[in-house]
């Protein structure tokens, strides 16, 4: 019995250990189409032969609440994906902004920024308004918080954020030369610690290749929110862009990475959604890492490509399309008050007919 074979084998009994896990990322990609298959069976078993789509649009705008500043400059990032961003400075326009969105059909919105040097997102003297916000809205609110501390984390709770989109690595080496912070691993498990602590609502975000584009410590993050006893009902997975103003430190994401760190998670995980983010590359790199996260089990998708999902259509043609018009954290419960209307789906609307 081949290698390969033999350890097919431990995945289809269940019990596969990390041992296990770790060879299938090395595998060679002619290795893992039957990997693949086993996975998207377990998401088809518990989820059904459909996919939920999310188009944030206007009417979940994402904030930057230090507009487009953040001290700490990541090697991948540096600062440009604030660009996008609507700059909202202070708490009595935050609570201006909010009210008028509600006013307009808002459904909600992601509230974030750039970071403090010690990793955090400066939420807290916002937490005020996003509390009043909650008290005579029913937008639906996504904090990025960054590290944080207790304190944070409690207020927080008393704010009634729906949502904290919490990145998470286990990556010593990523934490101190892609974010440039002097942390460690043990400083993102007291952080969820302390959210744990006052039951908040955590979607883990998991970035894939960071280390310079190559899939490097992820499977620490998956172990770490297994045993953290966390069980999370959606994970978000996100991918690495290669900066485009970098000396050719980064390489560009091979598309069956992103697909092994997300069967391993289909795996590990198997009741819990799965999403494919915003942050992913584009171009023709983009529809192949849509069609191999689909094929590794994923639940949820924002933004697909138009090619991706007649791709879909014509390989699952029972298949069902639910659209949403929020980001793609937010939790099952408040679907009902996302669901996209006719005219959010604009560029959609041949899939319309799909759409339950």
């Amino acid at each position: 019995m081949s290698k390969t074979k033999y350890l097919l084998d431990k995945f289809k009994k269940g019990n596969p250990t990390w041992s296990d896990y770790s060879k299938f990322i090395d595998l060679k990609t002619n290795d893992i189409n039957l990997f693949l298959e086993l996975a998207l069976k377990l998401k088809n078993e518990n989820f059904g032969n459909q996919i939920k789509i999310y188009i944030p649009n206007k009417r979940f705008p994402a904030i930057s609440i230090t507009g487009d500043d953040c001290a700490l400059a990541c090697e991948h990032c540096n600062k440009k994906y604030l660009n996008g961003m609507e700059k909202i400075l202070n708490k009595e326009n935050l609570e201006r902004f909010l009210f008028n969105h509600f006013e307009n059909g808002g459904v909600g919105a992601l509230i974030s920024g750039g970071c403090e040097p010690d990793g955090s997102v400066p939420l807290l003297k916002f937490l005020d308004s996003i509390r009043l916000i909650k008290d005579k809205t029913n937008l639906i609110i996504n904090t990025h918080t960054g590290l944080l501390n207790e304190e944070t984390a409690k207020k927080l709770a008393e704010a009634r954020v729906d949502i904290v989109s919490f990145d998470v690595t286990m990556d010593e080496e990523v934490i101190k030369r892609i974010y440039h912070l002097s942390k460690d691993p043990e400083d993102y498990k007291k952080s969820i610690g302390y959210l744990k602590k006052y039951n908040l609502n955590i979607v883990p975000h998991i970035c894939i290749g960071l280390f310079y584009g190559k899939i490097h410590k992820e499977l620490e993050a998956i172990k770490f929110l297994k045993e953290s006893g966390m069980n999370p009902s959606l994970i978000v997975l996100i991918a690495l862009i290669p900066p485009k103003d970098s000396n050719t430190k980064f390489i560009r994401l091979n598309p069956i990475d992103i697909a092994k760190v997300i069967a391993v998670i289909r795996f590990v995980f198997p009741n819990t959604e799965i999403s494919l983010g915003c942050m992913r590359p584009r171009g023709k790199a983009k529809i192949q890492i849509e069609k191999s996260a689909i094929l590794a089990g994923i639940t949820r998708i924002e933004i697909p490509s138009i090619e991706t999902l007649k791709w879909l259509k014509q390989k699952y043609p029972d298949i069902k399309f639910k659209f949403f018009s929020a980001c793609c954290a937010i939790p099952k419960q408040f679907e009902k008050y996302a669901k996209s209307k006719e005219f959010d789906l604009k560029k959609y609307k041949e899939f319309d007919s799909y759409h339950e």
